[in-house]
């Protein structure tokens, strides 16, 4: 059965499991991956250790760093044709810059973003991972990432809440919230089927909440 779907992304609050399940579902159904390169950003430890003086060039660099790498991917590959799945996509820059600069920085930075978006792809069906903050702070502590020791459960519930806002206003593709609360889909194989199956299913427009 071919899969109704040419580029899926995983999304959710930092911490959720994306690019593990976005390397699996690649993994298994012989998808091109697309994983967000944090390591690749000089100014993230900075902006954790002092978010007032390092949110703007944090952010820019994850714009231009996700514009670049999806730009190269619209050149390589053909999306109407190629499987192609991401652990990002790239409207996520307004939501954490919303959430991080001053009303004039964002300002700012949403003239850029507005530039430059409207020339990459749009994903045809978001997977978004929604998990409570404990749970949240758990994985965070598991992976056990220096620059993230300081993230607190107000900030993850406040970038979850504007994920979901978010969703609610733009509802041109099918966009699944799938509660992940109980699931395990490392360690529990019937889990990951669940999510190997709703890349599997066509969905229409707007969001679907999916409780297993």
């Amino acid at each position: 059965m071919k899969i109704p779907y040419n580029y899926i992304v995983v999304e959710g609050s930092i911490g959720a499991g994306k690019t593990t399940l976005s390397t699996m579902l690649a993994n298994d159904f012989n998808a091109e991956l697309v994983l967000e390169r944090f390591a690749d950003n000089p100014f993230l430890e900075k902006f954790y250790k002092d978010p007032e003086h390092y949110a703007f060039p944090v952010e820019m660099t994850f714009l231009m760093d996700r514009y670049q790498q999806l730009k190269n991917l619209l050149t390589a590959r053909d999306l109407f044709t190629d499987f192609v799945i991401g652990d990002y996509f790239i409207d996520k820059c307004l939501l954490f810059s919303k959430n991080n600069l001053s009303k004039d920085e964002f300002s700012l930075f949403k003239n850029v973003f507005d530039t430059i978006a409207g020339f990459l792809p749009k994903p045809d069906l978001i997977l978004y991972l929604y998990t409570k903050p404990d749970r949240l702070l758990k994985q965070i502590a598991k992976r056990n990432r220096p620059f993230e020791k300081d993230i607190t459960a107000e900030y993850l519930t406040d970038i979850q809440e504007k994920y979901i806002t978010y969703f609610r206003e733009n509802q041109q593709i099918p966009i699944l919230l799938v509660d992940t609360e109980d699931l395990d889909f490392v360690e529990n194989p019937s889990d990951y089927q669940h999510f190997k199956n709703l890349v599997n299913t066509p969905f229409e427009a707007g969001i679907h909440r999916i409780i297993f």
